[in-house]
């Protein structure tokens, strides 16, 4: 009965030995597990935050271009009426006098501030989509911002006197709607993409 006890010993033993080995080692496992799970979520949370902190740098860049855009049209609208307007109409003190053009020189003064203020917004969202990225969304965005200048350049042109500033600035309308368009297909790529 010796021989007996020493061997359920030694067999508890072992026994025992192992189950303490398999908790040891499925612990860890369960660590390991657990701390691969979090790295898994937090990586995700944070894609989802850049994604959709690019949608919305994106969608305000998209904004304010179509703002952008209403007060190009206003401009143009002056432009328009301000054709007719070169002050030699005798003095009749109508539209088409020289208070009429006076008129037209203080409205392209007052949407010219505009348009500056309105830039200094537009520039602000093309450089977060810059920050935002990706680089191909980033540069679309930064042409759609260059593509502003021909709007600038004719409405100083125009205050200046300049009478080809009209059909000019009219004719800047389509390279800009066609930069929105790259932009907004950039985006998007980037957006499905993320």
């Amino acid at each position: 009965m010796g021989d007996s006890t020493v061997w359920t010993l030694a067999i508890a033993a072992v026994t025992g030995g192992t189950a303490v080995l398999a908790s040891w080692v499925a612990g860890r496992g369960s660590t390991r597990a657990a701390r691969v799970q979090a790295e898994i979520a937090a990586r995700a949370q944070r894609a989802e935050r850049l994604r959709e902190s690019r949608r919305a740098a994106y969608l305000d860049l998209i904004e304010q271009t179509h703002r952008m855009g209403e007060l190009y049209w206003e401009i143009l609208a002056v432009l328009r009426n301000g054709a007719g307007s070169s002050g030699s109409a005798g003095g009749s003190g109508g539209a088409d006098g020289p208070d009429g053009a006076g008129d037209i020189a203080e409205a392209l003064k007052e949407l010219h501030d505009r348009e500056i203020a309105e830039y200094a917004k537009i520039r602000r969202c093309a450089r977060v989509v810059e920050l935002e990225g990706p680089p191909e969304a980033a540069a679309a965005a930064l042409a759609l911002q260059r593509t502003t200048g021909t709007f600038y350049r004719c409405v100083k042109a125009a205050m200046e006197g300049d009478a080809d500033a009209r059909e000019e600035f009219r004719t800047a309308f389509s390279p800009f709607w066609a930069a929105l368009e790259d932009f907004v297909e950039a985006a998007r790529t980037a957006h499905q993409a993320g």
